[in-house]
């Protein structure tokens, strides 16, 4: 009879943990979703943005050059230039 009521008090212990993990499953589940929304509507705003700098007369394409630019380190940009200068001036450009 021990080994019954320990069968069923692991049972019960065992779907406790699964109701937890699922639960923490769940929290996990909405909170990227949460962020997934939040995502969509920062990039509606630079949507947003970029059609009114357009509107203004701003390139967005060379807009969206010089951000990306800003994102990296100086030596990088700088190499890159010199390594673009030096093609150009072989194809005679």
């Amino acid at each position: 009879m021990s080994d019954m009521t320990s069968d069923i008090g692991s049972e019960a212990a065992g779907d406790a943990t699964y109701k937890v993990a699922a639960t923490e499953l769940r929290q996990f589940i909405e909170r990227f979703e949460r962020l997934e929304a939040e995502k969509k509507d920062i990039a509606e705003q630079q949507k947003e943005v970029m059609a009114e700098a357009k509107a203004r007369g701003y390139d967005t394409k060379v807009m969206r050059k010089v951000i990306a630019l800003r994102k990296r380190e100086p030596d990088d940009i700088a190499e890159e230039e010199a390594v673009l200068e030096m093609y150009k001036e072989a194809l005679g450009m």
